[in-house]
């Protein structure tokens, strides 16, 4: 089943190129179901790859998804042209009289700001605190998921002696888990990241599971034990080239920064890549959808501001 976005989206080109199904809002009315309703607040500079990404993944599932994208009306970047903002995202404002079956909340380079100094620190408060009534289940990635983290259980960051950075390998720590099905004991997934959560102040908290894990990269996944919030602190939605582009970005900036670990074939910066995450990435983001959007997620979503309470 497609995942339904504008017409007009740049990412459906793509897309449809690589013979992903995605659907226009215009057939999509010829739709007799209801399909979910999710909501992207994606904080990534560069809007379009990271709506590609994203939209890959959630796309190989048999579910219709009805694809919004948010962005902050406190900060505007500076590398998406307004007259694109404008047609492809909505503000929170627009959201806010809306409820959504599931909500993903991207990542953003700016770890090594306080969230407090963060410019739209206040606003992002505000959508995750309007989540809690208006979503079912939100999915937080690497720097979202830190900030979730320490909104939604004051747990906070804390910096990493160098960057971790590149491919690594994670064990499933709770066997059985929906989210988890159909997962490998060990598996790969990217870090691109300054800072961590620790595992010590997770296991604090009785609302919370740890999911995932790697004695190399530290917390992989943690999420609630109602299944409404899902914190994922690497990348997997992370394409091919990404870790070769921040890399040779910073690179190129002058900045002492080592290759990505287990990435390159033979650690070569001029070789091929190596990509090893891809299947589960995929797995991760259907589970997602079904086992703790789909499956459980009210038909009536304008109920969910009731019973939340």
């Amino acid at each position: 089943m497609p995942v339904k976005i504008s017409e007009s989206l740049p990412a459906r080109k793509i897309l449809e190129k690589e013979n992903i199904f995605v659907m226009t809002e215009k057939r999509a009315l010829s739709q007799d179901i209801r399909p979910l309703r999710l909501l992207i607040l994606n904080l990534m500079p560069l809007k379009s790859s990271t709506e590609t990404s994203l939209l890959r993944r959630l796309s190989n599932t048999p579910l219709q998804i009805e694809v919004e994208f948010l962005r902050t009306a406190t900060y505007t970047s500076k590398h998406s042209p307004a007259e694109y903002l404008d047609e492809f995202y909505i503000t929170h404002d627009i959201a806010r009289k809306r409820s959504y079956d599931g909500l993903i909340i991207t990542g953003a380079p700016i770890e090594m700001l306080e969230f407090e100094n963060v410019d739209y620190w206040d606003e992002l408060c505000d959508i995750m605190e309007w989540a809690n009534e208006h979503v079912y289940s939100t999915l937080f990635l690497c720097w979202g998921a830190q900030a979730g983290m320490y909104y939604h259980y004051g747990i906070r960051k804390y910096p990493l002696a160098e960057k971790m950075f590149g491919i690594y390998s994670h064990n499933v720590s709770k066997k059985n888990t929906p989210l988890l099905r159909g997962f490998d004991d060990s598996f790969n997934a990217p870090h691109s990241r300054h800072t961590e959560v620790r595992r010590k102040d997770v296991r604090k908290i009785k609302d919370l599971e740890i999911l995932s894990e790697s004695e190399q990269a530290g917390l992989f996944i943690v999420a609630s034990k109602d299944k409404r919030k899902v914190f994922v602190f690497g990348h997997p939605e992370y394409e091919k080239y990404t870790l070769d582009a921040e890399y040779k970005r910073d690179r190129a900036k002058g900045l002492d920064i080592k290759i990505p670990k287990n990435y390159y074939v033979n650690d070569d910066p001029d070789g091929p890549v190596n990509v090893s995450w891809y299947s589960h990435a995929q797995l991760l983001y259907t589970n997602w959808l079904n086992y703790y959007v789909y499956q459980t997620t009210p038909f009536d979503l304008e109920s969910l501001s009731i019973s939340a309470r």
